[in-house]
């Protein structure tokens, strides 16, 4: 009888337990974050097209990372952003202006940037169409 008494205790202390967690599973600014999510689906849809002709290349002994975007948007005004993203430490997050030559090509200096896994996002307008790709990238390896 004891063992039954304390496992139905048990069950009652775990249901009032459970009844008492506050479980959000919809953010407040659950429109917004739709909306947001719905362009960047037509960020990507746009750059498929084009996706094989972004490139993101490490030179290890220039300590230089260079940004190639597609020969389409090489001689047109583009405007946009480089987020470099740390998977292992948010803190050494990096945005950089996105300014790219008349070729289309823009290189960043990577000697401020810690060895190991990078996550380079770029978002970039042409036109008044915005793009986005994504590539790792390891720092500091030769």
């Amino acid at each position: 009888m004891a063992f039954f008494a304390l496992f139905i205790m048990f069950i009652v202390a775990f249901i009032v337990f459970a009844t008492r967690q506050k479980i959000d599973l919809v953010r407040h600014d659950y429109y917004e974050e739709e909306v947001r999510f719905q362009q960047q689906l037509d960020r990507l849809t746009r750059t498929r097209p084009v996706h094989a002709e972004v490139a993101v290349a490490y030179d290890a002994g220039h300590q230089q990372i260079t940004l190639t975007l597609p020969a389409a948007h090489a001689h047109r005004p583009a405007t946009g952003q480089i987020h470099f993203y740390r998977p292992s430490d948010a803190g050494l997050d990096r945005d950089i202006e996105l300014a790219v030559n008349f070729d289309g090509i823009q290189e960043v200096d990577a000697q401020k940037l810690r060895a190991g896994l990078w996550k380079v996002r770029v978002f970039w307008n042409v036109d008044g169409q915005e793009y986005f790709f994504d590539q790792p990238i390891v720092v500091g390896a030769m």
